[in-house]
């Protein structure tokens, strides 16, 4: 018997915006939305399927589990997702490796690494 990655899930207390900022920032698609309480994202560059519950509260801290994305230029990437409500938490890494680790609109943080790094 074997697992697999099926989704990964993201609580969050507006399923349908965050939802919506991620598919617009991968080219995926809302593919069900579940009356807002859980939406998922599929397609565009994304190998998984992206999950957002909708949660009454979320549990407060940093965020244990985060996405690793990947792109072929990184700064245009990264200002690309600041323009469009990421924030960024630290640009990091050294001349052989660089990522820029960011924020969601909810204050998720991700990574995003460039491509001939990786």
């Amino acid at each position: 018997m074997t697992l697999s990655l099926g989704m990964v899930t993201a609580d969050t207390t507006d399923a349908v915006a965050l939802a919506t900022w991620w598919a617009e920032q991968t080219g995926a698609e809302i593919a069900e939305t579940n009356d807002g309480w859980y939406v998922m994202v599929r397609g565009g560059g994304l190998p998984v399927v992206l999950a957002f519950q909708k949660v009454e509260e979320v549990t407060p801290g940093k965020n244990r589990l985060h996405l690793d994305l990947t792109t072929d230029d990184l700064d245009g990437e990264a200002d690309r997702l600041l323009d469009a409500g990421a924030t960024l938490v630290e640009r990091r890494g050294d001349e052989h490796f660089r990522w820029v680790t960011l924020a969601d609109p909810d204050g998720n943080e991700f990574c995003v690494a460039q491509l001939d790094s990786v």
